[in-house]
């Protein structure tokens, strides 16, 4: 087995099984991460010597004081906060807690805020039902009419371009890609869109959609996030 003598101390690992320091950038034929072990992972290290930084969503499970001050302890760099729920109000009482613990541990913490973005997403259904059942094989109707309940035949979208915007053979995502569908056909005069089910899903109203590959005409920044950004974030 070659060693590499001139690979800074920083750079090199240690093999188990020979206990010679190997280089983890040298052209050796390593499997990536192979030297990586539980306890690697467990071991404590210094902050200082990370190559990463560690972002934390914060919400009602770890937003307390004594909560954050534990983040701050393990290592946490950047607290997120996601505007896709909440108010300006409950956030701001979120980050008066985390200046609080951050002062108290005497660390600095970056904030970051996430907007929710543009979106596109599934209707409600009819007669009250919460969710259907979709079968594999069987085809689907996508509508754009948003004030349409659906049933497992056909069920409404939010976005106003779906017809011009997929063609048939691509793949429509939702609810985090739990349910794909595949385009059939599209029909830009009535907005709909029919799709073949390609695997068996229960879903519920109003879920995610992703078209993957699909260049989608809504805008980068909503009116929402526009709000967010100028009244919370400057």
């Amino acid at each position: 087995l070659a060693i590499s003598t001139n690979i800074p101390k920083q750079n090199r690992i240690l093999n188990d099984d020979n206990k010679n320091m190997i280089s983890n950038t040298a052209g050796i034929p390593l499997l990536a991460g192979g030297y990586i072990t539980l306890d690697t992972v467990k071991a404590q290290g210094l902050a200082a010597n990370r190559r990463t930084k560690i972002y934390c969503t914060l919400g009602p499970a770890c937003w307390e004081v004594a909560q954050l001050e534990q983040l701050i302890e393990a290592g946490m760099n950047v607290a997120r906060f996601n505007f896709s729920h909440g108010d300006h109000a409950g956030h701001k009482a979120c980050l008066d807690r985390l200046r609080q613990a951050a002062a108290n541990m005497k660390q600095n913490v970056a904030v970051l805020l996430d907007t929710k973005g543009p979106e596109i997403r599934t209707g409600f259904f009819a007669e009250g039902a919460k969710s259907v059942t979709l079968v594999k094989g069987e085809q689907l109707i996508l509508t754009t009419d948003y004030s349409f309940k659906g049933n497992s035949k056909k069920m409404a979208c939010s976005y106003q371009k779906l017809a011009s915007s997929v063609k048939p053979g691509q793949s429509i995502l939702c609810a985090d890609g739990s349910l794909v569908l595949t385009v059939v056909s599209c029909d830009e005069a009535a907005g709909e869109v029919v799709t073949r089910i390609n695997n068996n899903a229960k879903i519920g109203e109003r879920k995610n959609m992703n078209l993957p590959g699909v260049v989608v005409d809504l805008p980068t920044l909503t009116e929402k996030d526009i709000d967010d950004i100028v009244n919370w974030g400057i």
